[in-house]
C-alpha cells in the first residue's frame, strides 16, 4: 500500500491526522516533506540523489567558468533555440 497522509510533529512524535489500515507493530517506510515550504514538494529527491552520485563518480567536474566558456561558443541565442524547439512540439 502506498498512501500520502498528513501528520503533525509533536513532542518528538509524528501524530497522523487520519487513521491508517495498519496492523499493530507493522513496519512502514516514511518520507518526510515539509508542507510549509511550497517548493519542497516540487523537488524530485530521487533525481537529485542520482545526480549527486553521478557527479561524485565523475573524474572531472567542469567549473562554472569552463561551462560558460563552452556555452559562449554556441552561435545564436540558446533561449531562442529552446523556444523554437518547444514550438516545434506543438
Amino acid at each position: 500500500m502506498t498512501r500520502q497522509v498528513e501528520a503533525v510533529y509533536e513532542n518528538g512524535v509524528l501524530r497522523l491526522l487520519e487513521p491508517l489500515p495498519l496492523r499493530e507493530r507493522q513496519k512502514v517506510s516514511v518520507t518526510i516533506a515539509d508542507t510549509e515550504d511550497p517548493l519542497a514538494s516540487m523537488i524530485d529527491h530521487a533525481f537529485v540523489e542520482r545526480a549527486r552520485r553521478e557527479v561524485e563518480a565523475m573524474e572531472h567536474v567542469p567549473t562554472l567558468e569552463e561551462v560558460r566558456r563552452i556555452l559562449s561558443k554556441i552561435p545564436g541565442s540558446l533561449s531562442a533555440d529552446i523556444i523554437a524547439e518547444r514550438e516545434d512540439r506543438l
